[in-house]
């Protein structure tokens, strides 16, 4: 979907920039224009030559092309694209976009853009974790700007990986995508966020031992990839499985968690700042009381104590605020409707899907799964079974239904 499309590509003065060569030549080869705005300090990194014999453009980088009275028209800029990248984005300069601070034909150009903007920000770890980065970036995203953040991918594990620029084939991916869904309308999730939890938890015996469940992600994924297909933002929650599909929309943004600690820790910290939470994972009830050392050798009969893990639906259910829409899952073998019923109450939930391991065909490592959608006020919608991905749908729907009416 970038054929036709002029992009406005912002350098930045990051040791990055070379990348943006990759993303000049991919995004080329898909079809698109590209005009490059670079930094006084992004030309120290590379060169214009360089960028201008990419493009077959002049490389803007002054306020005036000459001596003699003629000037580079940021204005004009503005209205030519159809999107502006900036890609590296280092913190100087998003802390200048966050506060107008118009220094450079740079910055200009992003305050006169009537096109959407995409940052993929570039620095060291902790330039990128301070607060003052993150307080920045919150404030571009208020803006409408979107994030490429490092690790868009699913490489991301709470700030592992962050810092570096995200790979060129994702921020182009991330560009296409948008514009793919622009040409079919917008998705009814446009401007949402959504956190997803999915896969099973492994709380350790010892070193090499754990207490895990059959759950393979495969629901998860389909939730997240149906929530990206729809315009929303995806934090998706990902416990320890074997394969992760490696055709992910680039608005999902994994974070990888072992335990149910660690999923309890990430789920409560992502969760205020989303629109609506999908608890799709298969958490652990239960974990060992210790956790041994070392390997614990074979001589007769053990015993492991356990203990309970933290509720995280719970815990989500009690920080839900007005406007926040909460699902849960419920996995059941005797007294499916009344277990779920009591679970949707406790769990202060929106809605929660049922599926029971009597049906044949539903539940762990399976391609399909028979859902029954029990709203708060007990109206029970039963599904026929269906391939995941459609049973995504559908619960993605009762979802988007609920938005609404809690908007």
């Amino acid at each position: 979907m970038l054929k036709g499309k002029k992009i406005v590509l912002g350098i930045t003065g990051s040791i990055a920039a070379y990348k943006s060569c990759l993303i000049i030549r991919q995004l080329i080869k898909a079809g698109a224009e590209v005009q490059v705005v670079i930094t006084p300090a992004g030309k120290e990194f590379i060169t214009p030559i360089t960028l201008s014999a990419l493009t077959s453009k002049p490389v803007v980088s002054e306020f005036f092309a000459q001596r003699d009275g003629t000037w580079h028209s940021h204005v004009a800029l503005g209205l030519w694209a159809d999107a502006m990248l900036i890609a590296p984005a280092t913190a100087s300069t998003i802390g200048k976009m966050a506060h107008g601070v118009a220094d450079n034909m740079l910055i200009t150009t992003y305050l006169s853009m009537k096109a959407p903007v995409f940052v993929a920000p570039a620095m060291d770890l902790d330039m990128y974790a301070h607060p003052s980065t993150q307080q920045n970036l919150k404030t571009l995203q208020s803006y409408g700007n979107h994030i490429i953040e490092p690790g868009t991918g699913f490489l991301a594990s709470h700030l592992e990986g962050k810092g570096r620029m995200e790979e060129s084939e994702v921020i182009v991916k991330v560009l296409d995508e948008f514009f793919e869904q622009q040409a079919a309308g917008s998705g009814d999730l446009s401007g949402k966020s959504v956190m997803i939890t999915a896969g099973p938890t492994y709380e350790k015996i010892d070193p090499v031992r754990f207490i895990g469940n059959y759950s393979s992600g495969k629901m998860g994924f389909a939730l997240a990839q149906e929530c990206a297909c729809r315009g929303a933002k995806v934090e998706l929650v990902l416990g320890p499985v074997a394969v992760v599909p490696q055709d992910l929309h680039a608005n999902i943004h994994v974070i990888n968690v072992e335990s149910a600690a660690d999923m309890y820790e990430a789920a409560t910290k992502v969760f205020p700042d989303v629109d609506a939470g999908i608890l799709c994972a298969a958490v652990a009830d239960f974990t060992p009381s210790v956790t041994a050392e070392s390997k614990i050798k074979r001589k007769g009969e053990m015993t492991i104590t356990l203990q309970p893990t933290q509720d995280i639906a719970a815990a989500v259910g009690q920080m839900k605020r007005k406007g926040q829409v909460l699902v849960g899952f419920a996995l059941e073998t005797d007294n499916e409707q009344v277990n779920a019923e009591h679970k949707l109450e406790k769990k202060n939930l929106d809605f929660i899907v049922l599926n029971s391991l009597r049906d044949k065909g539903a539940g762990f490592r399976h391609d399909t799964n028979k859902i029954t959608i029990i709203r708060k006020d007990l109206t029970t919608i039963p599904f026929p079974l269906k391939d995941k991905t459609e049973v995504a749908k559908d619960i993605v729907d009762e979802t988007v239904n609920t938005l609404r009416f809690e908007v």
